[in-house]
């Protein structure tokens, strides 16, 4: 399953790299790409594991950047 999620107040385009770079090394997930100009999360996952793998995007997101949304 491929989804793509708003993420509001994102700060800087290093802030989105790394979390870019965390969540493609949860595991579950088979592709991602946050995009700072659009502040947009895409996250490609296994259908069966896709929720848990939102989840742990979501924790990942928010201890790079605490004030980021993921808005679902």
């Amino acid at each position: 399953m491929k989804k793509q999620f708003k993420l509001e107040e994102l700060g800087c385009a290093s802030c989105a790299a790394k979390m870019e770079t965390a969540v493609a090394k949860l595991p579950g997930v088979t592709n991602v790409q946050v995009n700072f100009m659009r502040e947009t999360l895409t996250l490609e996952a296994a259908d069966e594991q896709f929720d848990d793998v939102v989840k742990a995007a979501q924790k990942a997101i928010k201890k790079i950047e605490p004030d980021v949304r993921v808005i679902l």
